[in-house]
């Protein structure tokens, strides 16, 4: 279901994406016994240091929801909208869809207790952790879902200590036409250079707002080279060096970011993807069915034609194909992503 929203008066972004059906591409092909088995639509933007299109398959301006890899944007948001200074880690949860390690729930107390908050103000949904392994421990230990064990805590408990320090009402903080979301929504205005299209729900009860995966890229590459005293480089700096806070210790986004020096880098629901380096360089991927195994191998195939070195990115370009308990082929992008790098 679709909200509105009132913009504050100062919003100079461009024109909202197109809504309409996205006509993707296929971007990966899952290859069994070597025979083409399955086929990943989607679409891929890579952007040069200048800002300009180098590389685009598929429908890059079509309006969709970036669920969690707008994350890093709305971060921004909330410094400028007055979220009182946070170490590192701290703000790299905020712009995190953690694993639920103890790291991650410690931290997110830690945002709490800044602003004399409780894990009862939090009005996102309550889950069990992310992460296999700590979920099926918690699971032994016959431990509830919590609001604070959701992957989307971090930012909500900014969220809270942002209304707090702006006297701003707790209770209705996720209300789009809140105060906190109408700063939000202009901070990624203001960073995708595009008015948003559409505003619904994300899965963890936040204002989810829309707009192309070209505009989503574009403000990737605006966080990679921002001088570090401002937002967008305060988060950026966040992020890089505590990408297991951005993600979880045994996340392919915080090896893929511990691999390739000064990347920034930010997953989300549905098969999304950005990717950005640090003279501008940046990379958007958008699977369209969702399938989050096909999203690894079309990035690194998109950081490649970036010129990362194919050495460092072999580890994240393909994926096993199984068969008998053993691998017998492989998801791999597909040849339109594998040409010269840029």
């Amino acid at each position: 279901m679709s909200q509105s929203i009132t913009l504050p008066p100062h919003r100079t972004a461009g024109a909202p994406p197109a809504v309409r059906e996205p006509a993707h591409v296929p971007v990966a092909d899952v290859v069994r016994g070597g025979i083409v088995e399955g086929v990943h639509h989607g679409s891929v933007v890579v952007l040069a240091a200048d800002g300009s299109v180098a590389f685009q398959a598929g429908d890059i301006e079509a309006a969709f929801y970036p669920r969690s890899a707008l994350k890093p944007v709305q971060a921004v948001g909330l410094l400028r909208a007055g979220l009182p200074p946070l170490d590192d880690p701290s703000l790299a949860l905020v712009a995190a869809s953690h694993s639920g390690e103890e790291q991650h729930l410690a931290t997110a107390r830690g945002i709490l207790a800044a602003g004399d908050l409780t894990e009862g103000e939090l009005r996102n949904v309550p889950d069990l952790p992310y992460d296999p392994a700590v979920r099926d421990e918690w699971i032994r230990r016959g431990l509830e879902p919590t609001r604070l064990a959701q992957n989307c805590s971090g930012k909500h408990a900014a969220m809270l200590l942002t209304c707090r320090t702006r006297g701003w009402d707790l209770d209705s903080y996720l209300d789009p036409g809140h105060p906190l979301q109408r700063e939000l929504a202009a901070a990624v205005e203001d960073l995708t250079g595009q008015g948003i299209a559409r505003v619904t729900v994300d899965g963890c009860g936040a204002p989810l707002f829309s707009v192309s995966l070209h505009g989503l890229t574009r403000a990737a590459a605006r966080l990679a080279t921002a001088a570090p005293g401002t937002g967008e480089g305060r988060v950026a700096h966040a992020m890089r060096t505590h990408p297991e806070m951005v993600s979880g210790s045994r996340r392919d986004v915080a090896r893929l970011v511990r691999a390739v020096p000064g990347l920034l880098a930010k997953d989300g629901f549905e098969g999304v993807q950005i990717a950005a380096l640090p003279d501008g360089r940046a990379v958007g991927v958008k699977i369209a069915d969702g399938g989050d195994r096909a999203r690894m191998p079309v990035t690194a195939a998109a950081l490649a034609r970036c010129g990362v070195d194919p050495d460092v990115l072999a580890p994240f370009a393909t994926t096993p194909v199984i068969g008998g308990g053993a691998p017998v082929g492989a998801l791999r992008a597909a040849n339109i992503l594998t040409s010269s790098a840029i």
